[in-house]
This record gives structure tokens, sequence and C-alpha cells, in this order.
């Protein structure tokens, strides 16, 4: 099977012979300044072996960014963890260190989920 045509939602077959499929074009996301970002912080032990996380969400902006976020974050707790999918995973049970250093980084929409 012929790989040159990429992936196409939704078209399978068109009759007319001047048909040129249009991808539509992701648009760029641009990083929210962080008074404008409304960040949760909350704990998460489901589907992890019983192991607690700290579990950031609601970022809004470049992939680039939430690494480098997680970075910075992973860093100050002393902790591994992971940043992908709008999501940052912080191990442990670290979350009064990460409000306190989401609030000195100018995050000041974050808000504690959960007990």
């Amino acid at each position: 099977m012929s790989k040159k045509h990429g992936n196409r939602e939704g078209v399978v077959y068109s009759t007319n012979p001047d048909f040129e499929y249009q991808q539509d074009e992701p648009a760029e996301t641009t990083t929210l300044p962080p008074q404008q970002q409304q960040l949760r912080v909350q704990l998460d032990k489901k589907q992890r072996g019983g192991k607690q996380v700290t579990l950031i969400t609601g970022f809004r902006g470049t992939e680039d960014d939430l690494q480098t976020l997680g970075k910075l974050l992973k860093t100050k707790c002393g902790v591994g963890g992971s940043a992908k999918d709008a999501e940052i995973l912080i191990q442990g049970d670290v979350r009064e260190k990460v409000m306190g250093e989401l609030v000195k980084l100018g995050y000041k929409n974050t808000k504690r989920i959960g007990g």
C-alpha cells in the first residue's frame, strides 16, 4: 500500500478527476502567559500500580513550553516524572511544593483539586 497520500481521514474515493485533497493544517498553538493559565493540581493513583503521582492539568500552550515547565517542577521537587498531552506527572505526593513553585512562577489561577 502506498504511503504517498498520507492520512486522508474520511476520503475513500473520488470520481472527480480534478479532485485535490486538502489537509487541514493544525493551528499553531501559542502559550498563554502564566497569569491566564488555569492549572489544576491533584493527587492521582489510578492505573499506576498503587503509586501516587501529582498530576498537573489544564496547561495551554506548545509542547516545548510544557516540557520546560515539567522539567523545572521536577528539578525543584527533586523527583522524576513526565510531561505530555497537556499534563505533567510528578512522582509522589508533592502537591504543596508544586503549588508553591507555580505561584512563584506567576501561575496565579492554580487550583488544588481533591483532598
